[in-house]
């Protein structure tokens, strides 16, 4: 499973409020929650998000509450895939919950934004072609792997039952 994108880069802590702020989780349509992603930090996440992104990320990504909207708003924004140097474990859970991949990588040094970055989820392997570098991240356990390949969860599970 790979995946390419252009890099947008952010720091340490970025909570969910950050990714989306509590004033928008009323909205429940997903495409709507996607035009207000990372507007605590970054108002035009969206527009550069259009063509496809891949978040470059220091520590703690994910870290406040446990809204399930905030990956789901990156997801939905085009965001391929998340790359951060540690995740909240509960942003972590809900980014495989519903198919969002993402990565631990300590690579913020090696990736400017709008570098063009090609991850492979299953080896952990990260090229930045804009560089010419090869990168190495933590590959996701094989269940995880599953799950977003599936789609998320709930489509993992309906297919396990048969029901897909």
């Amino acid at each position: 499973m790979k995946i390419r994108g252009r890099a947008i880069i952010y720091g340490d802590n970025i909570d969910t409020d950050i990714i989306i702020p509590g004033r928008y989780l009323v909205l429940q349509d997903p495409e709507e929650l996607a035009k207000h992603a990372m507007e605590g930090i970054d108002p035009s996440f969206p527009e550069k998000a259009r063509m496809g992104a891949i978040i470059v990320a220091g520590k703690n990504f994910g870290c406040g509450s446990s809204r399930e909207e905030a990956p789901v708003a990156l997801k939905h924004a085009n965001t391929k895939c998340v790359i951060a140097e540690s995740f909240a474990r509960i942003f972590y859970r809900n980014a495989i919950n519903i198919g969002l991949p993402i990565i631990e990588a300590s690579i913020r040094n090696s990736v400017e934004e709008g570098d063009e970055l090609v991850v492979d989820v299953i080896s952990g392997m990260i090229v930045n072609e804009t560089k010419g570098i090869t990168l190495k991240g933590n590959p996701l356990p094989s269940l995880a792997i599953e799950i977003i390949s599936a789609g998320g969860l709930t489509r993992y599970i309906r297919k396990k039952l048969g029901l897909e």
